[in-house]
C-alpha cells in the first residue's frame, strides 16, 4: 500500500511532474527562462508562445501567432448577448466564469486534439470578454478588435475605447508576463486535474478561474488596492500602518508562501510603476504606496508581492477593482492551457486517498423511529 501520511492542503506533497516552470531558489522560471529576463527582453506574446508551444518564437513565429491572435478576438453575437442581462453588481469571475463557458459553444476549433490551437482562442476571447463586460457597465456597447495591437493594447483599447499609450500598454504587458504561470498552485492544479479525467480544455479553465475566484488564491490586487484606497495623504498611511503592525492586523500585498525573501515579481512591476504614476501625474500614490511598504520592509521584514504593486498599476491604469483578477485570468489562461497539454501528453487520473473519520457500522432504523 502507499505511503497514507496525511497532508493538509497536500503541502509538500509532490503531485505530478512539469517542465512548464519552477521556482529555483526563489527565482521563477518559465521553461528554464528566468522571469525578470523575460519581463526585460519580452512581449506577453512571446512569453504565451514559450508556455503554450515549448519555444520562444522567432519573428516569423511571432507574427504568424498575433495573426492567429488576432483572427480569434471577435465574440460570437449570442455570448455578448448573454452578457447583457447579467446585473451590473454580480462579480466579474462570476460573469468570466460563464463567458468562458458560453464561448465553448462556438468553439471554432473543431479538431478535439488541437490543443494548441484552442488555448490561442481561447487567450483571444477571454480579452474579449473582459473589456465587454466592462463596456456594457458603463452602459456603452462592446468595441470590435482592432487588428495590429498588441494583447494588452487590445484589451485597453477595447475597453476604453482609445488606443493606450506606449507606457500603459507597457505595463499592462508587464503584469500579464508576470501573470501567466507560476507552477502547481490551486487553479493550476484544478485545470490538471479537469485533465485528467479526459474532459475538455474549456471546462478545465473554467474550473481554473473558480478556483481563482477564492479570495485565499485569487483578489489579492483587489484587496491591496482597497487597503491603498483608503488613504488620501502618505501621513494617513503611515498612521494606520503603525497601528496596524502593533494591533497584529493583515496586510495586504505581503508576504507569499513560496518565497520567503521577497517576490522579484513585485520588483520587476514596482520599477515600471514608478514611472507610470510619474507620467500620469499620480506620484502622491507612489508616497502612499512607500508609507506601507517601508515599515514592513525594514520593521517586519515581509516583503510585498506582485499583488501589491499590480493593483495600484492598475488602478492608475483607469480599471476598476473588479477587473483586476480577471485581468490575472487574461494572462493566466496560458498557464492554465499550457498544463492541460502536459497532462494530457501523460496523463492518469488523479485519485487520492482521504482518512474517513466519520461513524462505521451504523444501522439503519426503520422510518418511523428515525
Amino acid at each position: 500500500m502507499s505511503d497514507t501520511t496525511f497532508s493538509p492542503g497536500l503541502a509538500g506533497v509532490i503531485a505530478g511532474e512539469t517542465a512548464i516552470a519552477c521556482v529555483d531558489q526563489g527565482k521563477l522560471l518559465y521553461r528554464g527562462y528566468a522571469i525578470a529576463d523575460l519581463a526585460e527582453n519580452t512581449t506577453f506574446e512571446e512569453t504565451a508562445h514559450l508556455l503554450l508551444f515549448g519555444n520562444l518564437p522567432n519573428q516569423a513565429d511571432l507574427d504568424a501567432f498575433k495573426k492567429k491572435l488576432d483572427s480569434y478576438r471577435p465574440l460570437p453575437k449570442a455570448l455578448v448577448d448573454t452578457l447583457r442581462p447579467i446585473p451590473k453588481d454580480v462579480p466579474m469571475m462570476d460573469v468570466l466564469r460563464t463567458g468562458v463557458s458560453m464561448a465553448g459553444h462556438f468553439d471554432p476549433v473543431k479538431d478535439p486534439d488541437a490543443l494548441q490551437e484552442r488555448a490561442v482562442w481561447l487567450t483571444a476571447q477571454i480579452g474579449g470578454i473582459i473589456a465587454a463586460r466592462f463596456r456594457l457597465l458603463n452602459d456603452q456597447e462592446p468595441i470590435e478588435p482592432k487588428a495590429g495591437l498588441s494583447h494588452a493594447a487590445q484589451v485597453l483599447y477595447q475597453a476604453q475605447g482609445e488606443e493606450p499609450d506606449e507606457l500603459s500598454a507597457k505595463l499592462l504587458d508587464l503584469t500579464l508576463i508576470l501573470y501567466a504561470e507560476h507552477d502547481f498552485n490551486a487553479s493550476t492544479f484544478t485545470a490538471r486535474v479537469i485533465c485528467s479525467t479526459m474532459s475538455d480544455m474549456v471546462s478545465a479553465i473554467v474550473g481554473g478561474i473558480g478556483a481563482l475566484k477564492g479570495p485565499l488564491h485569487g483578489g489579492a490586487n483587489e484587496a491591496a488596492m482597497e487597503m491603498l484606497e483608503q488613504f488620501k495623504t502618505a501621513d494617513e498611511a503611515k498612521a494606520w500602518i503603525a497601528d496596524a503592525l502593533a494591533n497584529k492586523g493583515k496586510i495586504m500585498g505581503f508576504g507569499h508562501r513560496v518565497y520567503k525573501n521577497g517576490d522579484h515579481r513585485a520588483t520587476i512591476l514596482e520599477r515600471e510603476l514608478r514611472k507610470l504614476a510619474k507620467q500620469k501625474g499620480q506620484e502622491q500614490w507612489m508616497d502612499i504606496y512607500d508609507a506601507i511598504k517601508d515599515p514592513m520592509v525594514n520593521d517586519k521584514k515581509i516583503y510585498p508581492n506582485v499583488d501589491y504593486p499590480c493593483g495600484l498599476t492598475y488602478y492608475i491604469l483607469g480599471l476598476p477593482l473588479d477587473l483586476y483578477t480577471p485581468l490575472f485570468v487574461a494572462s493566466r489562461v496560458t498557464g492554465w492551457a499550457a498544463h492541460f497539454i502536459e497532462q494530457a501528453g501523460d496523463n492518469r487520473i488523479y485519485r487520492p486517498l482521504s482518512i474517513y473519520t466519520g461513524a462505521k457500522d451504523t444501522l439503519v432504523p426503520a422510518i418511523e423511529n428515525r
